[in-house]
């Protein structure tokens, strides 16, 4: 199989190293205009091009877009073109959207929007949980990480979380919403307060409180911020018949059991792949899972758990949220 790469920054190379678990026989065809990525490339033994058309020549069987987020709109329409299945990483700009939609269905090619979290098995375990209730729920969540922490090996003032339209927060609330709405169901309601509260260089609000009420009478509280030092995940559901936690880590669920009144654990993977260059709560499991589904939906053998529609309703909320006039 030939697999086109489009970015060979960090999640580039995350999504060779696991594709190559599932076909050690892979060839890989990367772009990237950074001529020291360019070089890099060759090293790792790949093809390299610096010309997105050039590369597309290669007829690859499937393209995972790897690069900012804001350059996907540019990016994936030459790929739906020359007909060649796609797998995107999250999207912060909802620009040619419609379009994408078009050309998937004009040229019989599947497009696949990451969504990291539904894979995981926490979530899919709070889900079960949270169904099982029919009273309205109470949640609190927080999820915060040092801006310039996130990719330590280079400067936030360089990588896309430290540009206004693509920035750090933004970024949170696209990997976040998608499994609060799937498991929490639509927003009716939202309000929010913001600031920024450090001395780092950039044009946007650090800090945010979002309260969401959902559609079914579910309510929670959502802090997202670039300012703690220490890399933060903590979740808090309350019911009358459930309380959950949970640290992001692979064994860091909770929920009481009420019939026995006690706390029990559930433990996600028995083994994880972790990748030192991450901060301690990030797994590779799930990244591997979605790249697994993408192929099985390409052999129409599996659906995708995210849509373009989906994430297209998810940037509209974010998109409220980081407006002055965000509520109703």
């Amino acid at each position: 199989m030939k697999i086109l790469v489009v970015g060979y920054g960090s999640m580039g190379r995350r999504r060779i190293r696991l594709y190559g678990q599932l076909d050690k026989d892979a060839r890989f065809i990367c772009v990237d205009s950074n001529p020291e990525r360019i070089k890099q490339i060759k090293e790792d033994g790949h093809t390299a091009y610096a010309d997105l058309n050039e590369a597309v020549k290669e007829k690859p069987d499937y393209a995972f877009v790897s690069t900012s987020p804001l350059s996907h709109a540019a990016i994936i329409p030459i790929l739906l073109q020359n007909k060649i299945n796609t797998f995107t990483e999250i999207n912060l700009s909802s620009k040619n959207y419609d379009e994408m939609i078009r050309l998937a269905k004009e040229n019989d090619v599947k497009l696949f929007l990451s969504s990291t979290l539904l894979y995981e098995p926490q979530i899919k375990k709070i889900k079960e949980l949270v169904k099982k209730e029919k009273q309205p729920l109470t949640y609190i969540y927080h999820i915060g990480q040092y801006l310039p922490d996130w990719h330590p090996w280079e400067s936030y003032k360089d990588f896309f979380i430290g540009k206004k339209e693509s920035n750090g927060c933004r970024e949170i609330y696209a990997i976040q919403l998608p499994w609060i709405i799937d498991v929490f169901g639509e927003v009716e309601n939202i309000t929010k307060v913001s600031h920024k509260s450090t001395n780092l260089e950039i044009d946007f609000d650090d800090s945010y409180i979002t309260t969401f009420e959902h559609k079914n009478g579910s309510k929670g509280v959502f802090v997202v911020d670039v300012v703690s030092r220490v890399a933060t995940t903590y979740l808090e559901i309350i019911g009358e018949n459930i309380h959950v936690t949970w640290d992001g880590s692979n064994e860091g669920l909770k929920y009481f059991n009420i019939s026995e009144k006690k706390l029990e654990s559930f433990k996600a993977y028995e083994n994880i792949e972790h990748n030192s260059n991450y901060a301690a709560n990030i797994n590779e499991n799930p990244y591997l899972d979605e790249i697994k589904e993408f192929v099985g939906y390409v052999k129409n053998e599996t659906e995708p758990k995210w849509s373009i529609e989906k994430d297209y309703y998810v940037l509209r909320l974010i998109d409220e949220i980081e407006s002055s006039g965000a509520g109703k």
